[in-house]
Parts: C-alpha cells; structure tokens; sequence
C-alpha cells in the first residue's frame, strides 16, 4: 500500500483528557478513505493531527516523509485541504469571496489573482452545484447551502489530499449522494480522498477503505467487503445488525435488527 500519510503511535490528548494512544496507520494513496465510528471515539481528532490543528502528545504525523509539525501552514496547506467539521464565515462575505479564500496557499507576496485562480473558483462552484449562490452573502443560507460552500473552498485549493470531517452534515439526501459521488471522481482523477462519515452505508458505498474507530483506537481496517461484519459493527456501534449485499452495488449494507 502507498502511503504519503502516516501516523506512528500517536497519543493525541486536549489538556488531560487522552482520545488516543499509540495509535499508528498508513492513509492509502489515491483511495477513497471513510472514518467511521461512534460518536466521540475519535475520528475528527484524528484528522486535526493530520493538519496539525492538534499538536500530538506523543508519536508523529508524517506526509512524504516529514513531520508535519515541522512543515510551515502555508505548504501544507498546498498538499492538503481541509473542511472541518464546523465553520465561521465573516460577516457579510459573498460565496464567491469565500471560496475564492481556498486559493490563499497558492497567493505569493507579490502575486496578483490570475486567470488560473479564477478558472479554480469557477470549477469549485460547480463541482458543489452553488454557482447559483456565488453572489449570496454566505449568513443569508440555508445550512446544507452553506456547507457545500465550504466545500467549494476546499475544492478551490487544488490539493492532492483532501480531508473532509463530516461533509455531509446538514445536506439533504440528494445533495449527499451528488456529494460523495464527486469524491469518487476525484479519487477516480488520482486525488486521495479522506472523509469522516456517520452513514455506514454511504461509507461502504463509495469509499475503497474504511477504518473504524472506537475509543480513539483503530479496531478494522481495509476494503469494506472485506472488513464489515455483524460482528464488527455490534463492536463498533454497540448496534445488532444484519450485514447484507446493497442491491444497487454488491457492497456490504447494514440493516439494524434492534
């Protein structure tokens, strides 16, 4: 497996309270990546040390062989992309404005907005279907509308990686699947593809790897036809299920049976 993204026994902690310890694993390159786990078990911790909005305890995150605490924002910042899982816009800011602020990693003292910047928003907008929006002020938006727009902005940096917690929060179920369909053209492009998702099935669905999570721990990883199970899920989710073929894919779906 190629891996440009590494941890190595990480312990990640806020204060005194410790989500992980010695936790170690290698993020394929170019695949689609879904996290997944209870609530709190560690998932978006997880990728904050990726981007170095969490110092770690103990251990190091590394992207091609460096440690990424060593590695200036701004760089990093031109090989990752990241949408956290909540977000402030300035006040009165226009979706067009705010997108266009994906494209600061790229902007060099002296630089002037080119051609090639305005060519990323364009394409940002419509990849997130808010070319509608663009002369909006981001406050005035629904909250599914506002969320696609900050992954336009993740989409106008241009990164290789891109790490997304929670994309899907507050969409609707059409504009989640449009979603999760375009991270799979991307990884399709050769992009690699990080994703912290609630929906099981979606995750089974469109991502090539899955890692599960619980109490800051990786419990399973790999394909997900070859790592999801009853078993698995109870252990993970504390949810009795029934593991069976999507009729739409062949890939594993959950059913509850409580």
């Amino acid at each position: 497996m190629n891996a440009r993204l590494s941890a190595r026994d990480l312990t990640l902690a806020y204060g005194d309270r410790v989500i992980s310890t010695r936790l170690t694993l290698d993020v394929p390159d170019g695949a689609f990546t879904a996290i997944v786990g209870a609530n709190a078990c560690g998932k978006s911790t997880l990728l904050r040390s990726f981007v170095r909005l969490l110092s770690p305890a103990a251990g190091t995150v590394t992207f091609d062989g460096r440690d990424v605490s060593r590695t200036r924002p701004k760089e990093l910042a031109r090989s990752i992309g990241f949408l956290p899982q909540s977000a402030d816009a300035p006040e009165n800011i226009l979706v067009r404005q705010l997108v266009a602020r994906g494209r600061y990693p790229h902007q060099t003292f002296l630089a002037t907005w080119s051609a090639e910047d305005e060519h990323a928003v364009t394409e940002a907008l419509k990849a997130a279907d808010v070319t509608d929006l663009a002369d909006r002020r981001v406050e005035d938006l629904s909250g599914g509308q506002r969320q696609r727009v900050w992954v336009a902005m993740a989409l106008a940096q241009q990164t290789p990686y891109l790490l997304l917690d929670e994309p899907t929060t507050y969409l609707d179920i059409t504009h989640q699947y449009q979603l999760l369909s375009l991270f799979a053209r991307l990884r399709d492009e050769g992009r690699t593809v990080i994703a912290v998702l609630h929906d099981i099935n979606q995750a089974c669905r469109y991502a090539d790897h899955l890692i599960a999570m619980k109490s800051g721990a990786v419990v399973a990883e790999g394909p997900p036809a070859d790592i999801v199970t009853a078993p698995l899920i109870e252990r993970v989710f504390d949810l009795p299920c029934l593991v069976v073929p999507d009729p739409a894919t062949g890939t594993p779906m959950i059913v509850p049976t409580v």
